[in-house]
């Protein structure tokens, strides 16, 4: 990870990515982005993150975070650990999953577990303008993957509650 990219404040706001593993479409199935989702819930409650913005695509994510109570990066480390395992759990207890083996080959490694890719790239927001900048492209990333027409359509995003369609399933931090 480059230091550029370090968290430096602990309890800023940052853009963060978090990729799975060779760009693996993992979070198109339902129950995996259940997992994902359920994890930053119990970081919210427990650890004091903040989601101010996200989007769950098939294999990545990012969030614009911040933390109130414990170091942002030591959540994110325990978080993406946490996810990793309960993924890789549920792939192999999963008896519908046709994808299994191929999965569990491409995200193990030498019997240890590597989902994620290293890092996260973390960007502190510092004004105004790169706030609303991340926020676009956090809620364009469907539109511009071709998954929908319209950002606000988009069911794994904050957007719809930016936009007062919709509660998101991820409480949302006042900006």
């Amino acid at each position: 990870m480059a230091f550029t990219y370090k968290i430096r404040d602990q309890y800023g706001i940052y853009f963060v990515t978090f990729t799975v593993k060779q760009w693996v479409d993992v979070f198109s199935r339902k129950v995996y982005t259940n997992l994902l989702i359920e994890s930053i819930k119990h970081c919210q409650k427990h650890k004091g993150l903040l989601v101010y913005a996200y989007v769950i695509m098939t294999n990545h994510c990012h969030l614009i975070v911040g933390s109130k109570k414990e170091p942002l990066s030591d959540i994110i480390r325990d978080l993406k650990k946490y996810t990793a395992k309960s993924i890789i759990k549920a792939i192999e207890e999963n008896p519908h999953e046709s994808r299994k083996n191929w999965l569990l080959w491409l995200l193990k490694k030498d019997n240890g577990i590597w989902f994620w890719k290293e890092g996260y790239h973390g960007e502190e927001i510092t004004s105004q303008y790169f706030l609303d900048t991340k926020i676009r492209y956090i809620h364009q990333n469907p539109v511009k993957a071709g998954i929908v027409e319209k950002e606000e359509e988009y069911l794994l995003s904050s957007c719809g509650e930016f936009y007062g369609i919709r509660k998101c399933p991820i409480e949302l931090a006042p900006l």
